[in-house]
């Protein structure tokens, strides 16, 4: 039993410690309005930079806008209709 205990506190501890790391790392979030084939989207990101926070929220926008690689690669090039960070 105190085995189980002592292995459910490492391995919070573990999770905690990553948890902290990733979060000390942020230092951008942005949210990117997308208009790609007649509909649009806005998606939120937090990233590292105000650039790395722009091109993960413009890429988990076009993911649901697109269809396919080629209309993801041609929706991630598009001028984003509106860009709001916070750092």
């Amino acid at each position: 039993m105190a085995s189980k205990i002592a292995g459910i506190l490492v391995g919070l501890g573990v999770l905690g410690a990553v948890i902290f790391s990733t979060l000390d790392h942020v230092r951008a979030t942005c949210q990117v309005c997308v208009e790609f084939q007649g509909r649009q989207l806005c998606e939120e990101a937090s990233a590292a930079d105000r650039d790395q926070a722009i091109m993960q929220a413009m890429n988990t926008a076009c993911v649901q806008l697109s269809a396919g690689v080629t209309d993801g690669i041609q929706c991630n090039n598009q001028i984003p209709l509106s860009t709001q960070c916070s750092e």
